[in-house]
């Protein structure tokens, strides 16, 4: 249910305890600052999450032999702490190292495998390059065909991914299935008040705007909202609802209340991701729309610039994110 607090409470004093009694370079340690780093990658708090994995992996990498599955694990995990803090090529890099440690130790339909290609597909998603995105998910879609019933929670994860590449394609249709299957599976294994199922229905409403249903989408929305306000969860996928929640106003021209769900969804962004943070560039760009369409040009300039200096630094030139960016840009300054 997502009580990271109280995880993180008892592994902190499982810790204490093995840093005094057991050397520094026990194998217990290294599952101690794993489980510590767990829970920090589940409340955003990616620093410290990569720290306490960097930790884990300095003991496992003394203790076991360099093509040890363990270590792929780790090597995983910390690709996805790298992909979080928006690093995608430094994510990319601990998914190759996991991924061919798998390949070369576990039989080719082995479960383990499709983690590492589940994490090519969301760095790939995230870089924009959708077509090598299609590939790393059927990749691990045939392994999990093999493996489990469709109904296994394993599969919502993967459609998940395959909704975000296709609403990434613009094939909003396509997107909308897959998050609609990757909902009824949540619903099915998950409580009712699970992180994840906000997560599912903040999706559907995203798509539900981009399709133009602001009904639906805002309906869907609240529903993401009512988790995400009221148990413990991420703070950056409430500020990705948030945001989600102020697209879908904006749309509807009502700019006060965008502008509003915007400050929210800005102001945990900016407390939690690095200042170069391809996320900031996207709610920088969303806002700069707004005072475009509220004729306050200045303020619109000032956004979309911010949003482009990101987009520069972070994301390769024909990155869907940057050409926007750059697009609005124009737009604006020849306003000016």
């Amino acid at each position: 249910m997502g009580e990271y607090s109280k995880a993180l409470e008892y592994y902190e004093k499982s810790l204490k305890i093995r840093e005094i009694s057991l050397p520094p370079i026990h194998p217990d340690l290294a599952v101690s600052y794993s489980n510590i780093g767990l829970v920090y990658y589940g409340i955003g708090e990616s620093s410290k999450s990569l720290e306490y994995y960097e930790k884990s992996l300095k003991i496992r990498e003394i203790s076991l032999p360099p093509n040890h599955p363990s270590l792929a694990t780790f090597y995983n995990n910390i690709g996805l702490v790298y992909r979080e803090m928006g690093e995608y090529l430094k994510a990319l890099e601990y998914c190759e190292k996991s991924l061919k440690i798998r390949e070369e130790a576990l039989a080719p339909n082995n479960a383990d495998l499709t983690g590492s290609y589940l994490n090519f597909a969301a760095c790939y998603e995230k870089m924009g390059d959708y077509t090598a995105a299609l590939k790393a998910l059927k990749n691990a879609y045939k392994i999990q065909q093999k493996t489990f019933e469709e109904s296994n929670q394993a599969f919502a994860l993967t459609f998940s991914w395959y909704g975000r590449v296709y609403r990434g394609l613009k094939e909003y249709s396509k997107a909308l299935d897959y998050f609609e299957k990757c909902l009824a599976i949540d619903r099915k294994t998950l409580a009712e008040k699970h992180p994840y199922l906000a997560i599912a229905y903040s999706n559907i409403g995203d798509v539900h705007r981009l399709m133009g249903d602001y009904e639906k989408a805002l309906e869907f929305h609240q529903k993401a909202l009512n988790i995400q306000e009221n148990v413990e969860c991420d703070p950056l996928d409430c500020a990705t609802t948030y945001m989600n929640v102020g697209e879908t106003y904006r749309e509807m021209k009502d700019y006060t209340t965008a502008l509003t769900y915007y400050q929210k969804g800005l102001k945990i962004r900016e407390e939690k991701l690095a200042k170069n943070h391809p996320d900031l560039a996207v709610i920088y760009h969303n806002v700069s729309k707004l005072y475009f369409s509220t004729q306050k040009y200045s303020m619109a300039i000032k956004y979309v610039q911010q949003a482009v200096v990101i987009g520069q630094e972070k994301l390769s030139s024909t990155h869907p994110h940057l050409v926007e960016y750059r697009e609005t840009f124009e737009k604006i300054r020849k306003k000016q």
